[in-house]
């Protein structure tokens, strides 16, 4: 989760009124919030944790090292969870809301049943919640996560709608001021290979939306490339084998993922997405880590303009560069100045290429930062923090939690 100034992210994010980010991502945006929704959960038992500090300071001092710590509350807490949303998003302009989590179990609860293997489970949870922030954009929505047989089985599925008043460059790097209103369906199932670190299952994904410029028209866009509804069912490979899912400092994770939208599935017109993502996190001594990142999306047919790849950095609006192909790398270098404090600095290339520039044409976006993070929650292995970061003719700052890879 993150908050930006002057650039965009899929978390969290916080700027200046930067008009960048918006519809290129904002299928996958939904879809990428659907899917890493444990982050959010993850502030927002945080967020409470700071509230109840008062009535129970006890509980949030560690017995080790005398240093303030939710590890306790957040291993504990189960039930109905009121949560404040705060947005800061460019896009759409300061704003807020809230979200009601409810939790079966808590986290302590769902790993004293480990598999065979010695592994934990997550905690089920359902939310449901909305916001509206002051260009007028505004969103509801709900999700369920579930998981069976000592997580060997995972499902996720998330219901929303939205308007969003958004910005699209394309061809001529313009902004132009377009309203996007649709309601999103995800429904997704996998399945733990064996006993390995992969999962497999299918994914499905449906907007249906209507698209109206505000402004000036996007004069090189087709019909085709604005029609309203997208359905698309595609197969997801996940591989994961970090010592943390909040903030590794060891392993990897992947996903790969091919998805088809076609008439038969609800879908306008036909269109193909491939993306694939991973990252890596090597120790190089006790106090340095090296992270590495590599991140690519790429499509075939007529994909509507608010679902085109787009270029994901810190730094960099999101939404700001996107064309058929979009690729990602980016370093991480993190020195962990003592057990609980931990500085960063980082820097990513992207480019987005394959319709309104070729690959040589294509600018290379590049963008560097810095941050910090401080480890809340031993137990756990959960850091937050801010980062800040720069590319060209932009500033960022963003609030963390764990790591800023998803």
């Amino acid at each position: 989760m993150q908050v930006q100034e002057g650039g965009g992210s899929h978390r969290l994010e916080a700027a200046p009124r930067m008009k960048a980010m918006r519809r290129g991502r904002c299928a996958r945006a939904i879809t990428g919030w659907a899917i890493t929704f444990w982050a959010i959960t993850v502030l927002a038992f945080t967020a409470l944790a700071f509230n109840a500090h008062a009535a129970d300071s006890a509980s949030f001092t560690d017995t080790q090292d005398g240093d303030f710590d939710t590890s306790d509350f957040l291993l504990h807490r189960k039930g109905v969870m009121p949560i404040p949303i705060v947005i800061t998003e460019p896009a759409v302009g300061y704003g807020g809301g809230a979200m009601l989590l409810y939790f079966s179990e808590s986290l302590e609860e769902a790993g004293s049943a480990p598999r065979e293997e010695g592994e934990k489970a997550p905690p089920n949870v359902t939310g449901i919640g909305g916001a509206l922030t002051e260009n007028g954009s505004r969103f509801g929505g709900l999700f369920h996560f579930h998981t069976w047989d000592g997580d060997r089985y995972r499902y996720l599925g998330a219901l929303a709608h939205g308007r969003m008043n958004l910005d699209y460059y394309g061809k001529l790097n313009v902004g132009r001021s377009y309203e996007l209103k649709g309601t999103f369906l995800v429904q997704q199932l996998l399945a733990r290979v064996g006993d390995s670190r992969w999962y497999i299952g299918p994914r499905y994904t449906y907007f249906n939306s209507t698209t109206r410029f505000t402004g000036d028209a996007a004069s090189e866009l087709s019909s085709a490339d604005q029609q309203g509804r997208i359905g698309k069912l595609g197969l997801v490979v996940d591989y994961d084998s970090r010592d943390n899912m909040f903030y590794p400092t060891k392993g990897s994770y992947a996903e790969i993922e091919a998805q088809f939208a076609r008439g038969w599935l609800g879908s306008s017109q036909s269109f193909d997405t491939y993306s694939a993502r991973g990252y890596t996190w090597m120790p190089l001594n006790p106090e340095w880590n090296l992270g590495v990142r590599l991140d690519g999306q790429t499509t075939s047919g007529a994909v509507p303009f608010y679902a085109q790849p787009s270029i994901d950095l810190r730094g960099v609006s999101r939404g700001r560069y996107q064309d058929k192909t979009a690729l990602v790398s980016e370093l991480e270098l993190r020195w962990n100045v003592t057990p609980r404090w931990s500085l960063l600095a980082f820097s990513g290339l992207g480019k987005a290429y394959g319709r309104w520039n070729s690959f040589s044409e294509a600018p290379n976006v590049v963008s560097v930062g810095t941050g910090f993070r401080y480890l809340i929650a031993k137990k756990m292995g959960l850091s937050v923090g801010i980062d800040v970061a720069h590319s060209k003719d932009q500033n960022a700052f963003y609030i963390q939690v764990g790591s800023a890879w998803r």
